[in-house]
């Protein structure tokens, strides 16, 4: 196997801190869709039940949000969007097609994962702010009924969209071979980096932050 220059695309911290939010994510989720539809009230027994479960759904709801506003500000350096990125939208056929040539630079992440990010962030805060509002005993006596009612659509509704982007990122991490190394590992090889994030892997160079290792 030949040695390969190893770029550190992901810092202990930020793994720990997106595994951390992944698994409160699949907890909030599956204590929440024991109520979505009676089909589905089964999966209350991996809480201890109904009853735990709506006791523990809000808790993993919040802790879930703020893991997330923290990895949010970790990576918001890269996820700014820049001309670039939009010069780079206009070839995204080339990009799913992996026909790399002529496509423009970018920076660490591509539009689409900050796009993603942004509207996780959106779904996020939408989710806690219409989860108060039906949050038993505490808070939501302090709401009307129809108030209660609109927040019980609007959070089901905004669980969908949350739940179709999880899929979706799932399968992007899958498709891009490498990326889910990024994530548990931390390193992606310099070819890797060279071609997926063309801009971020020179700066890399430029600041002497790459490392040798092996492949």
């Amino acid at each position: 196997m030949s040695r390969q220059q190893m770029i550190l695309r992901h810092s202990t911290g930020e793994r720990l801190n997106h595994w951390l939010v992944a698994i409160l994510f699949i907890l909030t989720g599956l204590s929440g869709l024991g109520f979505f539809h009676p089909a589905f009230y089964w999966l209350t027994s991996l809480f201890g039940g109904g009853t735990w479960a709506r006791i523990l759904h809000p808790f993993f709801g919040v802790i879930l949000a703020l893991c997330f506003l923290v990895l949010v500000a970790r990576v918001w350096k890269d996820n700014r969007i820049t001309s670039a990125d939009w010069q780079w939208f206009k070839h995204l056929g080339e990009f799913l097609r992996n026909r790399p040539a002529g496509i423009p630079a970018i920076g660490k992440y591509n539009l689409g994962q900050k796009l993603l990010t942004r509207v996780l962030l959106l779904c996020i805060l939408v989710l806690l702010a219409s989860g108060f509002l039906l949050w038993q005993p505490w808070f939501a006596p302090e709401f009307s009924i129809e108030m209660r009612r609109i927040a019980a659509v609007v959070h089901a509704f905004t669980a969908f969209v949350i739940l179709l982007c999880f899929i979706v990122h799932v399968y992007a991490a899958y498709w891009t071979r490498g990326a889910i190394r990024s994530m548990t590992r931390g390193w992606v090889t310099a070819a890797w980096a060279r071609h997926h994030s063309t801009t971020w892997y020179q700066e890399m160079a430029e600041t002497g932050k790459k490392s040798q290792g092996t492949a």
